[in-house]
């Protein structure tokens, strides 16, 4: 049979690992929040596409190179594509992105 001392600081460690346990998650609980990172573009389409709407749709920077555009814009068109079961708006969409972003705009490019 163990010891009253053993027993009685085995119950000390345990209380006393609970209490920093207890404290620890309160203080978790606590914790400012950080807002995240979101992953896609929260609201609809701007009556008119600027360069930043552009930039969110292909997902590259304002200030992206010719190649990164041109690679956005077929990856995004290939999940989007009306031939393969896409919307025909989302892939105007995307066209007028790409043209924003190339530089080549048109008032009204949008079919739709």
């Amino acid at each position: 049979m163990e010891s009253p001392l053993v027993i009685g600081a085995t119950v000390a460690a345990a209380a006393w690992s609970g209490k920093f346990l207890i404290g620890a998650w309160q203080a978790f609980k606590a914790r400012p929040v950080v807002p995240r990172v979101k992953r896609f573009y929260n609201g609809g389409f701007e009556q008119e596409m600027t360069r930043r709407e552009a930039a969110l749709i292909l997902g590259v920077r304002e200030s992206a190179v010719m190649d990164k555009i041109k690679e956005a814009h077929r990856r995004v068109m290939v999940a989007n594509h009306p031939d393969a079961g896409g919307s025909h708006y989302l892939a105007s969409k995307i066209n007028e992105a790409k043209e924003v972003m190339v530089g080549k705009t048109k008032v009204g490019a949008s079919i739709f």
